[in-house]
């Protein structure tokens, strides 16, 4: 990710009417100057958005740590009159840069008495500004949510863990992973998560003296009801409560000498480094990348340094230092063996994760069983992440002592009775599986609704979890309003939003979402490539989504298209024709290839083919056209490890607010509620998972086109086309706000 970041930035800078030097081979480069500092152009950042890694290069720097590395970094930013610093890396990096800052005036002065540099000079260039984006891929950064290349770090260990799981199912093994963390258990914890590994080692949560015997007894209870494979994930930092560290190898030969069974070791190292970046990574990038820009045209002297930082999906500032110190005080907490503060301190996202982990991680048999039967089923195209949400779901409702039911092939499997009970081990091994492993329809009830009353009145159904797309809601909401008809329908419902277009209301996120924007990306880089290599080439790729534009903007985004055209953000001929003089110059460059995104519904008559038509014999002896429709490759595949956590949380936290509504609506043996909250879509808004009542957003939606009315993603917009060369105003754009950790 740290490439889309070098891009936003250089571009940003380019745009705002700044000039744009790159520094390479960071601080070594900067205390060496001479060719390692280059004034940077439009072109120079170009096609560099898919590659891993960092093309500036990155070092670390032991002159840069002394005064007099410092004084010569001074000197070869003045030469070039820099007083703006954007620092992209780790809180080693940032630290320095902000030791760097405060000791700028004092350099200068210093310069000036050696008679380096004039007064003039020094008065000119009497301010440093720094800014810093947080590159590390153990997300060991507090204060942001997510740091630059966790998420690509997250792909390269899922991609691992599902090829060693097929191996270690044909051969009965257990595998001993050991990830990247030596004081952060992020990357560990995440990968637990979304592979459902069988026992888990973090630094900020050491196991029970005596966990040997208990990690055994629980490895060899899953061998005995036929699970033919067990995963422990290991962080590198793993320690026990006394500090000690517990190594890979250690855990490899407790297993074999105490189960006998087959055991390998896989460190994984520094393939989690590198590869390509995952869509979220260039998205998150590009955003910084801009916001720091931002951040230092809009800085005083009065302004702390700050980090630029996603909250929820708003860009934030906050002051590095105040980052920094939270940062050292989770070290220190762990140092001192108070463990429990130290996850808190690492934030609400990962002591949830550790917290739904534990829950779903090992069967915990119900002190009582209830008199609740939950019903879940899958609704609308199949989306990736959906068998995570079943999962979890059957599992804490088992947890809580309900009956649970699943339901084959949606609402129809729902009227035709195929409807059957299910225990904990039945979902075992579901969370890694693309597409829906029920089956899904895109049958609404209305036109069978006798037939579902009766089911659920026959198997006494008094809670109904729908997991699907704008079907699911719509669904939900027929349930709903025949419920003066139908007494059978006065029961808790839910909806977990799962769709590849993104278009539920009460959401910002659905599931399956990054799944097939990740694929959709995959596609159109290797489309790219192949455009690089004959030159003077334009492609028009559809993608899916319905009316929404979210899946070809966000692609769009994370693959540097030229444009994006969506049904939200009404376009005429005259923009057409833009687009393709843009294109045209942009072949005189030496660019020489063009990627157009439109979505399939964005415009009656402007078809694919009417695009390709136009663009042909506009761009007649400048560029050449070819169509490509991604069509279901957007709906396959396996979940991102980002789809695997959100459907496993969102599964969780529905049953959970189920149980309570049930309890809320239980009186003299039978579950009655006909109110508004009784049956919500459960999303995220910002950063908070939120219950919104179906009928309430039924005034936010737009029924004939399948949409919210309001969608936050429009906002992306403004990026991508000013990071495709668009001149369009920024006054449309909206800074982040300092905030506090």
């Amino acid at each position: 990710g740290m490439n889309a970041a070098v891009r936003a930035v250089t571009r940003m800078g380019i745009y705002v009417g700044a000039k744009v030097f790159l520094i390479y081979e960071g601080y070594e480069g900067l205390v060496e100057g001479g060719d390692n500092i280059k004034q940077a152009n439009w072109l120079s950042v170009s096609n560099i958005i898919q590659l891993g890694g960092t093309v500036i290069g990155s070092a670390r720097c032991k002159a840069f740590t002394t005064r007099a590395g410092r004084l010569r970094a001074a000197r070869n930013l003045v030469e070039h009159g820099i007083t703006n610093l954007c620092v992209i890396g780790g809180d080693g990096s940032l630290t320095g840069a902000d030791i760097f800052r405060s000791e700028w005036a004092g350099l200068l002065e210093e310069l000036v008495q050696d008679g380096q540099i004039s007064e003039e000079v020094a008065r000119q260039n009497c301010r440093l500004n720094i800014v810093g984006l947080v590159g590390s891929i153990d997300n060991d950064f507090c204060g942001t949510d997510m740091t630059i290349g966790t998420d690509s770090a997250l792909h390269r260990i899922m991609e691992v863990i599902d090829a060693i799981t097929t191996t270690a199912q044909s051969h009965q093994r257990t595998f001993v992973l050991e990830v990247m963390g030596r004081h952060c258990g992020y990357l560990a914890l995440v990968s637990g998560l979304a592979s459902g590994a069988d026992w888990l080692f973090i630094p900020e949560s050491p196991p029970e003296d005596g966990w040997e015997d208990l990690m055994c007894e629980r490895l060899g209870e899953t061998r005995s009801r036929g699970s033919r494979l067990n995963i422990i994930i290991i962080a590198e930092g793993a320690i026990d409560r006394n500090g000690k560290p517990i190594s890979s190898n250690y855990v490899k030969d407790l297993v074999v000498k105490r189960l006998g069974f087959d055991t390998r070791v896989t460190v994984l190292g520094h393939v989690q480094r590198g590869g390509t970046p995952s869509a979220f990574d260039r998205v998150l990038s590009s955003k910084m990348g801009m916001e720091a820009v931002m951040a230092l045209l809009e800085a005083t002297p009065d302004t702390p340094a700050c980090v630029v930082s996603l909250s929820g999906n708003q860009s934030v500032r906050l002051p590095l230092m105040e980052c920094v110190q939270v940062t050292k005080d989770v070290q220190k907490a762990m140092d001192e063996k108070r463990f429990e503060e130290a996850i808190q301190l690492r934030g609400r996202s990962f002591e949830n994760n550790w917290n739904i982990y534990k829950l779903l991680a090992h069967e915990k048999p119900a002190q009582e069983k209830t008199p609740f039967s939950l019903a879940i089923l899958n609704v609308g195209a199949p989306a990736a992440g959906m068998n995570a949400a079943v999962r979890s779901a059957v599992r804490i409702a088992i947890c809580q002592g309900h009956t649970v039911y699943v339901v084959n092939d949606g609402f129809e499997g729902l009227s035709k009775g195929q409807i059957r009970e299910v225990g904990w081990h039945d979902v075992a091994g579901w969370l890694g599986r693309g597409g829906s492993m029920l089956g899904t329809k895109r049958t609404l009830p209305k036109t069978c609704m006798e037939k579902i009353v009766e089911n659920i009145r026959k198997f006494n159904i008094q809670g109904l979890l729908v997991i699907g797309g704008f079907e699911a809601y719509e669904g939900v909401l027929q349930l709903v309003e025949a419920r003066g008809q139908y007494e059978e329908l006065c029961i808790i419902m839910c909806v977990i939003p799962a769709t590849i277009s993104n278009n539920v209301p009460g959401t910002d996120f659905s599931l399956g979402s990054d799944t097939a924007v990740n694929a959709a990306m995959e596609s159109c880089d290797r489309i790219k490539q192949s455009a690089s290599g004959t030159k003077r080439r334009v492609f028009i790729v559809e993608t899916m989504g319905g009316y929404c534009g979210y899946l070809s903007t966000v692609t769009g985004i994370a693959v540097g298209a030229d444009a994006a055209y969506v049904y939200e953000d009404p376009f005429t001929i005259h923009d057409l024709k833009a687009n393709v003089e843009h294109l045209t110059d942009k072949m005189k460059t030496d660019i020489q290839r063009g990627l157009v995104l439109r979505n399939e519904k964005c415009h009656e008559h402007y078809t694919t083919e009417f695009l390709y038509n136009l663009y042909s014999s506009e761009g007649k002896g400048i560029f050449d056209c070819r169509i490509n429709v991604l069509g279901h490759l957007q709906q396959g595949g396996a979940p991102t490890p980002f789809d695997r956590n959100y459907g496993t949380k969102l599964g969780v936290k529905a049953v959970l607010w189920m149980s309570e509504k049930l309890q809320a609506a239980y009186r003299k043996g039978r579950v009655f509620a006909n109110s508004g909250d009784s049956a919500c879509v459960i999303g995220l808004r910002k950063k908070v998972v939120a219950f919104s009542p179906v009928t309430e957003l039924k005034k936010v939606t737009d029924f004939e086109h399948r949409l919210p009315q309001e969608q936050w993603w429009l906002n992306l917009r403004l990026m991508l086309k000013m990071l495709a060369n668009y001149q369009i105003s920024l006054t449309e754009y909206i800074s982040g706000k300092m905030e506090h950790v």
